[in-house]
């Protein structure tokens, strides 16, 4: 990740940006900031002359480079902040990573009086929007290492930074397991890395059941969706602690490593991708190390069912018939509906064994998560009206989308299957919604107090776009800190 360092007292000017804002209406001209630390003599007159003549508008991310061969500085970049909202300097810091990406070291003059809330998304924005995944050497890797953020008072900023720092830190690694190839990443690699992550975070303890372990507990429907794999299914219970916390949240994740649909195969383009299918459980994990990080006083407990679905001899069938944790039953005629299956017995485990205050589960559970909603809003689930309001509230100061469906009871008769409790995978209706009311069984108690997020859509981007990057975006980690950091 960028290094970046508050300092009163730049001392590396080679590159220096300066932030500029849109006029005050349409017609009018955008304008530079006054900093709270001021730039080299002569610089604010030169920006004020060069904004009109390169046509800058200050809108959110633009920027504009100009060389300046001899001087002191050598690079001037004007930055676009728009609004100057924590939203617009998020989306600032991310395209002052890409357009300085060529450079080494750059020193950004913060304006005068700007909100921590500002630099927060200003951090973010540079460490999501620098962020790079491969797996061999990379020619083209940027050569951006260390940001200045020249503040007249550092210490006003330390919080905000070290809040995103953390932020982005746990967001880069969802992103990182979620990008992560199949061939390397099954149940147990998975498993794996966060036994690794926690031992630099006391206060976490870590329980990994593997099979035998998951047989003996009555765990059937992820041992009956990882049974087609040679590499054995895993859940992993992440606890943290606190001895001041008031509220449990225990935090749900779907963790296929790979799913090929099963025995109800997928076609070749739909399962290229599937690499992705565990990102809420990378998201859950990624969210809870982060509240370790930050020592945020609300005990958290995240659970992980981690599986792979394969297609082989041993693979579970469409009709059979599954006990899931609990004894509740599942007809299932659609093996590759299987993410709901994991997710129910880590529900009805969560519901009989820790009795949390709340209940939050995050799935890239269905492809109309995107036919309803488009590619970046996640589909949000709750009878809890408050926990609703609550949780996207938090989800969209974080930067990320998701709306609010309906849990309709004119659907729930499609649950209904004449040789189980549950029919699993009904076709009739709107299948995200059908999947929340099926996943909405295993609540018990919970049920009012339970959220669901369908986050198939959001989890993976095609092309760079403000603090996004081209593959997965580990949506679900900063809203999910932002609500958690909320909560008495």
């Amino acid at each position: 990740m960028l290094a970046i360092r508050l300092t009163a007292e730049p001392d590396r000017l080679d590159t220096l940006v300066l932030p500029v804002r849109p006029g005050a209406t349409d017609d009018a001209q955008a304008e530079p900031m006054p900093t709270g630390v001021a730039p080299p003599d002569g610089i604010a007159d030169e920006v004020a002359a060069l904004i009109p003549v390169a046509r800058f508008h200050g809108r959110a991310g633009e920027v504009h480079t100009q060389l300046r061969p001899g001087g002191a500085p050598r690079r001037l970049l004007l930055l676009g902040i728009g609004a100057a909202d924590e939203a617009a300097w998020r989306a600032g810091g991310a395209a002052l990573a890409r357009t300085a990406k060529d450079e080494t070291h750059v020193t950004l003059a913060l304006p005068a009086g700007v909100a921590p809330e500002a630099v927060r998304g200003l951090v973010e924005g540079l460490l999501l929007g620098s962020y790079r995944f491969r797996l061999g050497a990379d020619p083209d890797a940027p050569s951006l290492t260390d940001v200045d953020l020249a503040v007249a008072d550092p210490e006003a900023y330390e919080q905000a930074v070290t809040v995103a720092r953390t932020t982005a830190r746990m967001t880069r690694l969802a992103r990182d397991l979620t990008n992560m190839p199949s061939s390397v990443k099954n149940p147990q690699w998975f498993a794996e890395q966060v036994a690794e992550a926690v031992t630099d975070l006391p206060g976490l303890t870590l329980r990994v059941r593997e099979p035998e372990q998951l047989a003996a507990e009555g765990f059937g429907g992820i041992l009956a969706v990882g049974g087609g794999s040679a590499s054995g299914p895993r859940l992993v219970e992440l606890d943290w602690h606190p001895s001041e916390a008031r509220t449990h949240v225990v935090l749900v994740g779907k963790g296929i490593t790979f799913d090929t649909g099963g025995i109800s195969i997928k076609p070749v383009p739909a399962m290229k991708l599937m690499r992705k299918d565990m990102a809420g459980a990378a998201a859950v994990v990624a969210a809870t190390l982060g509240v370790a990080a930050l020592g945020l006083p609300v005990r958290v407990t995240t659970l992980a069912p981690l599986a792979e679905n394969m297609v082989s001899g041993a693979a579970f069938r469409p009709g059979d018939v599954i006990r899931h944790y609990g004894g509740l039953t599942s007809e299932t005629t659609n093996s590759d509906a299987e993410g709901r299956l994991v997710l129910a017995d880590a529900l009805a485990y969560a519901v009989q064994e820790l009795q949390p205050d709340l209940l939050v589960d995050l799935a890239t559970l269905t492809g109309a998560n995107s036919v309803a909603l488009g590619t970046r809003t996640g589909a949000l689930y709750s009878d809890n009206d408050q926990l609703a309001e609550e949780l996207l509230a938090a989800i969209s100061s974080a930067g990320e989308s998701a709306w609010r469906m309906p849990l309709p009871n004119d659907y729930v008769e499609h649950l209904g299957s004449d040789l189980a409790d549950l029919h699993s995978a009904p076709t009739q209706g709107a299948s995200s919604v059908l999947a929340a009311l099926y996943l909405r069984e295993f609540t018990g108690d919970l049920r009012d107090r339970w959220l669901h997020i369908d986050m198939s859509a959001p989890s993976w981007c095609e092309r760079a776009d403000a603090e996004l990057t081209r593959g997965a975006t580990g949506w679900g980690v900063r809203g999910l800190l932002r609500w958690l950091a909320a909560l008495d």
